[in-house]
């Protein structure tokens, strides 16, 4: 009899298991208690685009190119969601330092000639948003999202012209708000615990900015109710008005987040 009921007990046990595995999913649900996510992250940036530096030896130096600035040498990030039935709001911050050495090809009064420097973008970039969920089902979430995104940056040139004594240091400060408008989700792939993480937004408006958009894009995972984990690939542009310190600036590169749910 004693045999019967643990046989009986573990088929019971076993069902329930596959049935918790099932219920396992990557998609939020709405409810009216409070949801929320603390996610820390690493977002191993690089930079693309041009330093607004009042500097000819910057400008003829053709800080422009990848090869000049796209190290992410240090950093802190983290992002932040809390939700009650449709209605959240988000906050995603990054503080990072980004560095690149090198020499590019000048041509000065005396011919041709290299300057050797040190380019240094030191920034912080906060956005925050109040989001509203406009579809939730077995397999897809969506939020809308309407905030702004602040960032304070400072460039720095440390240059020298070689084959002289010549050396320059500049260094300038831009800080601006930016209202706005975009969506983020998920999206399960082919009903597992495994799915595809999105979020878009851009924005204009502010004292010193043309544009900003912001695109991410991945793939991610479910491991229980408490924990995911993400591999996404994303991009952030500014261009600001004559005068910032980012115009035309794209930066870009892979991040790996860990997603804590409570």
């Amino acid at each position: 009899m004693n045999k019967k009921i643990l046989a009986t007990f573990a088929v019971f046990a076993s069902i329930g298991l596959a049935n918790a595995a099932d219920d396992l999913s990557p998609i939020p649900k709405v409810a009216d208690a409070w949801r929320f996510e603390v996610t820390p992250y690493l977002w191993g940036s690089g930079i693309k685009g041009t330093m607004g530096l009042d500097s000819g030896l910057a400008k003829s130096a053709d800080f422009t190119t990848s090869d000049v600035l796209g190290a992410l040498k240090s950093g802190g990030m983290i992002a932040a969601e809390a939700h009650q039935g449709k209605w959240g709001v988000m906050g995603d911050l990054v503080s990072a330092t980004l560095q690149k050495s090198g020499t590019v090809p000048v041509v000065t009064p005396y011919g041709p000639d290299t300057v050797s420097g040190k380019v240094t973008l030191q920034q912080t970039l906060l956005t925050g948003a109040a989001t509203y969920t406009v579809a939730n089902t077995k397999d897809a979430y969506v939020d809308a999202l309407l905030g702004v995104r602040a960032i304070y940056a400072t460039a720095t040139l440390n240059a020298n012209l070689n084959n002289t004594p010549d050396k320059e240091t500049v260094s300038k400060t831009t800080s601006t708000v930016d209202p706005i408008i975009g969506a983020k989700g998920r999206y399960r792939i082919a009903g597992s615990t495994w799915y595809v993480p999105f979020y878009g937004d851009i924005g204009s408006g502010g004292g010193t900015t043309n544009l900003t958009w912001q695109a991410m894009a991945g793939v991610g995972k479910t491991f229980n109710s408490l924990i995911d984990a993400s591999l996404t690939y994303r991009a952030l542009y500014y261009d600001m008005k004559a005068g910032g310190v980012l115009q035309k600036t794209t930066m870009l590169g892979p991040q790996i987040a860990v997603t804590f749910k409570f």
